[in-house]
């Protein structure tokens, strides 16, 4: 019986993309690659910018000014086309690689991410893993298809005593049990 473990995804089947793998004998996480290349936008748009100025200089920012600066700072999901089976107790816990932050200036924005038993073979997208990156370098980064973008952890987790155990069932993919945002 397989425990926890990795797979491609059907879409990435013939695109020869490497499982996630441990770098040293004693790393915990599993290094992820970028499945296509793929390029993350800076921050420092313009959108972005003209917005630091408004509020610097304590002018209203609203309607496009606004929606132009939340997209500048839109996260940049990128595909692993990896998805990860564990058990049901189980949860994969998506980190920054160290050299992330420091050498390329990418972040994780959710700090971790959560990949939960059934999201994988979910209907939505096959529980294929996409690693959200934010770039706070000055000039967009090409990432290309094999680099390490992130790492995984397994790790267990604990129920509360006499919890109402949760009825629904997956339904979706990438954020799917975001019921009320």
């Amino acid at each position: 019986m397989k425990k926890r473990g990795f797979e491609v995804v059907s879409k990435y089947a013939d695109q020869q993309l490497t499982l996630p793998y441990r770098s040293t004998k004693q790393a915990a996480g599993y290094d992820f690659e970028c499945a296509t290349d793929t390029v993350v936008p800076s921050i420092w748009k313009l959108g972005f910018l003209r917005a630091l100025h408004l509020i610097r200089h304590q002018k209203p920012l609203d309607g496009d000014k606004l929606k132009s600066a939340q997209a500048d700072l839109k996260p940049r999901l990128v595909s692993t086309g990896i998805k990860a089976y564990m058990q049901p107790d189980e949860v994969l816990l998506l980190v920054n690689r160290s050299s992330g932050p420091l050498k390329h200036s990418l972040v994780l924005p959710n700090g971790i991410g959560v990949i939960d038993a059934d999201y994988y073979n979910n209907a939505a997208n096959e529980g294929e893993i996409f690693i959200q990156l934010m770039n706070f370098g000055l000039t967009d980064r090409v990432i290309k298809k094999g680099t390490r973008i992130g790492q995984g952890i397994f790790m267990p987790y604990l129920s509360a005593d006499a919890e109402r155990m949760p009825q629904a069932v997956r339904s979706g993919g990438f954020g799917s049990s975001d019921k009320k945002s």
